[in-house]
């Protein structure tokens, strides 16, 4: 049984922070590839960061340099600080496990940046 819950999201000026959260149980967070995807309207979704089980970290380039992901092992916990907002961030962000060599997706928040 894995469960993923995100949250977070909502709306912010262009330039503002945000940070999400996905919470996951029934799984070892130390052993498992994590991250986020988002999808924006009418687009496919798409990679954001991952971070592995030894902490190593990937980011998109569209968003490297303002979004850092990171986990928290003690709460099963990972998160996406999202800095520096653009308009072209806004999407549905789902969060991910590899379990298995299966993808787990949490239900999405929206994140939404305009003046």
């Amino acid at each position: 049984q894995v469960q993923l819950v995100e949250s977070g999201g909502g709306l912010v000026q262009p330039g503002g922070s945000l940070r999400l959260s996905c919470a996951a149980s029934g799984i070892i967070f130390s052993r498992n590839a994590m991250g986020w995807y988002r999808q924006a309207p009418g687009k496919q979704r798409e990679s954001v960061a991952v971070i592995g089980p030894g902490g190593g970290t990937n980011y998109a380039d569209a968003v490297k340099g303002r979004f850092t992901i990171s986990g928290d092992s003690a709460k099963n916990t990972v998160y996406l600080q999202m800095n520096s907002l653009k308009p072209e961030d806004t999407a549905v962000y789902y969060c991910f496990r590899l379990v298995g060599g299966k993808y787990y997706w949490g239900q999405g928040t929206q994140v939404t940046v305009s003046s």
